[in-house]
């Protein structure tokens, strides 16, 4: 994933882009959401179904004051797309409500649902804001909640642009609108995790600040494919949980697509799966999406953790090691971060810091490298660089075994990698890292 090539990014709209852009994605979200609702209303009964549990009626009470909230929605979804700060995001939240709708509205129409039970008759001004949403949303279009799936896409932008002492109170009311899809008895109770996955997963698609997805190309073809279908097979077991055990299994479909991005990263996208940016922050779309392959990935750190050298000094400069801790940072200046999969150390807050994201158990391009090394020699203004990955066995060493040619005084790619071998016990340097490291120094000649 790369940062776009236009100027977008930094150019901040006119109010003749905004209100475009508005136009666009206003009657489109009415056409679709429309169109699917009433193809649902023109279905015979038994082709309709409701999933709902039985309970829901007795216990999620119907409250018609909440379909102020409930409305308020419409004003937000304009909002979240006239505050964008660049004609990029203005673009991007537009794209992301289209694409919610556009998504929303398939499985409506693939799966179509209704409300399983009558709202109770309403009176006064709350009663004719019922029945203006009547005249428009009959009580089809369940799963998954459009109304989650936009609150969550529209969330992030307000909270983007409000200043911190608005926070509390846009999270209170955002938090009121997705209680409002269940009190005005518009949607069951899993519709609402089916919006909010719809959401992300949108989000993730189109990531914000705005980002381009490009083919990626590993140095190593054979083994990324194998990863990559190790990564499916994976998917494919969770994704079978989820579609034949019924009940509460189709949580496993999350697993199932966390790992199934990670196969497209290794096989076709690379790190830019991760969404992993060089301050080390991820995209909460990412970070919630990649949450099942993330908590792997910290369970293989920590079970591995007690048997390896937190951290080796290679030069008086320069050390690699594991993911860190606080005891672990002791006399370094600066970190850099190879660990695509895993988050920022909190330990690493008050130090310099770069991420140059790396998929685990491959060598790196000529491109990662030279990139690594880059930040490995900027960061050493600062004093003493820690380069880490999750267990500084192979892609911290590598980088680090490029840089001490570079820079670190080694003559040649095999006095390097012998340094690193007697610097730091267990590193692991095979013949494909050894041959990723000779095609970087040939390329930098």
């Amino acid at each position: 994933m790369t940062a776009p090539s236009n100027a977008d990014s930094a150019v901040r709209p006119s109010w003749r882009y905004r209100l475009l852009w508005l136009i666009l994605a206003g009657p489109t979200f009415f056409l679709l959401y429309g169109q699917a609702n009433q193809y649902a209303a023109g279905l015979p009964a038994h082709a309709v179904g409701n999933v709902a549990f039985s309970w829901e009626r007795d216990y999620i009470p119907f409250w018609p004051w909440t379909i102020l909230p409930y409305w308020s929605i419409d004003l937000m979804y304009a909002v979240s797309i006239v505050i964008g700060s660049s004609r990029a995001e203005v673009r991007i939240q537009a794209w992301r409500l289209l694409l919610t709708t556009a998504l929303a509205s398939l499985c409506f129409v693939l799966w179509p649902l209704r409300f399983g039970w009558e709202r109770p008759e309403v009176s006064g001004v709350f009663g004719q804001m019922f029945t203006a949403l009547g005249m428009f949303d009959k009580p089809f279009n369940q799963a998954p909640s459009l109304h989650i799936a936009l609150l969550y896409v529209i969330w992030l932008r307000l909270i983007a642009h409000a200043a911190p002492r608005w926070h509390l109170l846009i999270h209170g009311w955002c938090v009121l609108i997705g209680v409002s899809v269940l009190t005005t008895w518009q949607h069951h109770l899993l519709d609402v995790p089916t919006g909010l996955a719809l959401g992300i997963a949108v989000c993730y698609l189109l990531p914000m600040p705005s980002r381009h997805w490009v083919r990626w190309r590993t140095a190593d073809a054979a083994r990324a494919r194998s990863l990559a279908l190790r990564y499916l097979a994976g998917a494919l077991a969770f994704g079978t949980i989820a579609l034949i055990w019924g009940g509460w299994s189709w949580l496993a479909a999350w697993p199932a697509a966390a790992l199934a991005m990670v196969a497209l990263g290794y096989a076709l996208l690379g790190p830019s799966v991760f969404q992993k940016a060089g301050d080390g922050s991820n995209t909460l779309a990412a970070t919630l999406l990649l949450s099942p392959q993330r908590l792997g990935a910290r369970l293989s750190f920590h079970c591995y953790r007690r048997h390896i050298t937190a951290s080796s000094r290679v030069t008086d400069e320069v050390a690699l090691g594991c993911w860190p801790d606080e005891t672990s940072l002791s006399g370094y200046a600066a970190v850099l971060d190879l660990a695509a999969e895993l988050p920022r150390s909190p330990a690493t807050r008050s130090l310099a810091y770069r991420s140059v994201p790396l998929l685990d158990l491959l060598p790196p391009t000529v491109d990662e490298l030279t990139r690594a090394v880059a930040a490995l020699e900027d960061l050493r203004q600062h004093g003493p660089v820690l380069v880490h990955c999750a267990l500084g066995l192979s892609r911290s060493a590598v980088v680090v075994a490029a840089w001490l040619v570079a820079h670190g005084g080694k003559p040649s790619v095999e006095h390097a990698m012998q340094h690193l071998k007697e610097s730091h016990p267990g590193v692991v340097l095979q013949a494909g890292h050894r041959a990723a490291l000779l095609s970087w120094s040939a390329a930098c000649r």
